[in-house]
């Protein structure tokens, strides 16, 4: 594969009245590919990935494959904490014509860095699809070192990373030190434009759902070295974000969204539920200052 780069979203999952509304979310990829990003990530934690079951599972993964039509790069989320499962699902899933995956460090039991080591391992072995890692310590409770992950990045299968470290020292001592082609990009949102000024590749960004045209042009103007460009464009994303995280992923998200009306319903799965109302009235005033190139009305 030649280097990962640019803006990839990683997708929402709509609901509406407790079952995943397709429409919407062909509608959401549509809108996306319109806007130039560069990959997709069904399935992540912005999708509510472990709130869904494996039927549904199946069923997005089949769904953005058809909708996206080899149109970009699917790399879809398929992660966990028990190194077996993991590879049972990348070889049920295997027969969907996506990409690559996308795979977090495992969760909560807190592996070694020689138990990351081999829980990568294995699956880069079970496959011969391409594997972004995803490093998430504020989520996992375990960080990647830069000393692991380039150990696994000599395996030719694993190509990068969504690097979400929250180390800044650590992301850019990762970029001084990667070998060639191994893609670096970014999942602190707040951090894109920092990624890109220091050699980084892009980014999966969920805040990349609102304004998405506008991701886009930041990452487009840096490739062409007009820093001045790319500034004053990520300036008013880089005061949106913040909001867009006041309460749990994808929430906030969701509520856009559907105030936007490209998907008929805000609605989240439990645990997760309806944005606050004090945040909804942020959100609103938020709205209004963003440029929204393609309007909908929410479907009744």
């Amino acid at each position: 594969m030649t280097t990962l780069t640019g803006v990839f979203a990683p997708l929402i999952t709509p609901f509406r009245d407790g079952a995943i509304d397709l429409t919407s979310y062909r509608r959401l990829i549509d809108h996306f590919l319109a806007a130039g990003v560069s990959g997709f990530v069904p399935l992540g934690t912005t999708g509510e990935a472990p709130a869904l079951d494996d039927d549904e599972i199946d069923t997005l993964v089949a769904e953005t494959v058809e909708a996206v039509a080899g149109r970009a790069p699917v790399f879809v989320g398929i992660g966990g904490n028990a190194t077996h499962k993991v590879i049972r699902a990348v070889k049920r899933l295997s027969r969907h014509g996506f990409t690559g995956i996308l795979s977090v460090c495992p969760y909560y039991n807190r592996p070694t860095q020689d138990g990351l080591r081999q829980h990568f391992t294995a699956i880069a072995e079970a496959t011969d699809r391409p594997i972004l890692i995803y490093n998430i310590p504020y989520r996992t409770s375990v960080n990647l070192s830069n000393d692991t992950l380039l150990r696994l990045a000599e395996l030719p299968n694993i190509v990068g990373v969504k690097d979400s470290s929250g180390n800044m020292a650590q992301s850019l001592e990762l970029l001084a030190n990667r070998p060639k082609g191994f893609s670096v990009l970014t999942g602190e949102d707040e951090l894109f434009l920092s990624n890109l000024s220091h050699g980084g590749d892009g980014g999966i960004l969920a805040s990349c759902h609102l304004a998405t045209d506008a991701f886009v042009d930041v990452f487009r103007l840096h490739v062409a070295n007009d820093h001045r460009g790319a500034l004053a464009t990520w300036a008013p994303l880089m005061r949106m974000i913040p909001a867009l995280f006041k309460e749990a992923n994808p929430i906030p998200l969701k509520y856009c969204l559907w105030r936007q009306g490209l998907i008929a319903s805000p609605e989240c799965r439990l645990p997760l539920t309806a944005v606050s109302q004090g945040l909804a009235e942020e959100l609103d005033r938020l709205l209004e200052q963003l440029p929204s190139p393609l309007r909908h009305t929410a479907a009744a």
